[in-house]
């Protein structure tokens, strides 16, 4: 499929320069005669309840997201249980068998070695051996997440650790081809949500996740718009928790899936 492009393909850690852009947006006032006085403008605020919601969300799952890098690049990973597995995509993970993986807030990068891939589905699970136990997120594969669910995508956006960008789920049960490359041969990938939540090169194996805290799906591919030929603007997609879970359990259980899920 053309228009979908892998989001995390051929970042480099090392000479990132990351800029920042000020926009500064300047209002013109319009004067009132006497006859016809001004009315006050109050501007809107987000609710406090809904401030607090994100805010805890965020506190609740980013130190669950982990920074994961290879010779190749990098991309973000999510610690899947207390033992130090970690899942994240099979094209973040590519022909590396060992990898530095940095949990958030952290400066002491720790090692990890391959557990298994499925590249059919783009997932792989990589596992650290710490002294530290790491903090598992909550993988929610009860509940699938219905159209207009407000999410929140949790990674490293061209290296930039541990950020997070908000939107809604778009849609639901997708199919959206991956390109090859980057040392993955590339998939068809059905079931997969649509979110308009950011998703920038680095946020591949990251956290899509909703205000309860629960991972609710694996951000991994953005869309392209074939005319300006870079990213379209609010259109990614995720590999939703039910097939990460599935994925993850049989590649803990014996570094293979045996049953697609």
């Amino acid at each position: 499929m053309k228009l979908i492009t892998r989001d995390g393909t051929g970042l480099r850690r090392r000479g990132l320069a990351a800029g920042a852009a000020i926009l500064a947006v300047v209002g013109a006032a319009t004067a009132c005669s006497a006859s016809h006085p001004s009315s006050a403008t109050v501007a809107a605020t987000p609710s406090s309840g809904l401030q607090s919601t994100f805010v805890n969300t965020v506190q609740k799952v980013l130190p669950s997201v982990v920074e994961i890098t290879t010779s190749a690049g990098l991309g973000s990973g999510v610690v899947f249980d207390n033992t130090g597995d970690i899942v994240t995509n099979d094209h973040v993970v590519g022909t590396a068998t060992s990898f530095s993986v940095l949990v958030n807030g952290s400066a002491t990068p720790l090692s990890a070695t391959l557990v298994g891939t499925y590249p059919a589905s783009d997932l792989a699970v990589i596992k650290v051996r710490a002294t530290t136990p790491l903090t598992p997120a909550n993988f929610g594969d009860t509940v699938a997440p219905k159209v207009g669910d407000v999410v929140l995508a949790m990674g490293n956006p061209l290296g930039l650790e541990g950020s997070v960008t908000e939107g809604i789920v778009s849609a639901v049960g997708r199919t959206v081809g991956e390109p090859t490359g980057s040392g993955s041969p590339g998939a068809t990938l059905s079931g997969v949500i649509q979110t308009s939540a950011a998703i920038n090169p680095g946020n591949s194996g990251g956290a899509l996740v909703d205000l309860a805290g629960d991972v609710v799906g694996i951000p991994t591919l953005t869309a392209t718009d074939p005319q300006i030929g870079g990213s379209a603007p609010g259109i990614g997609f995720a590999i939703p928790v039910s097939t990460v879970t599935a994925v993850a359990r049989q590649l803990i259980a014996s570094g293979h899936v045996t049953v697609a899920p």
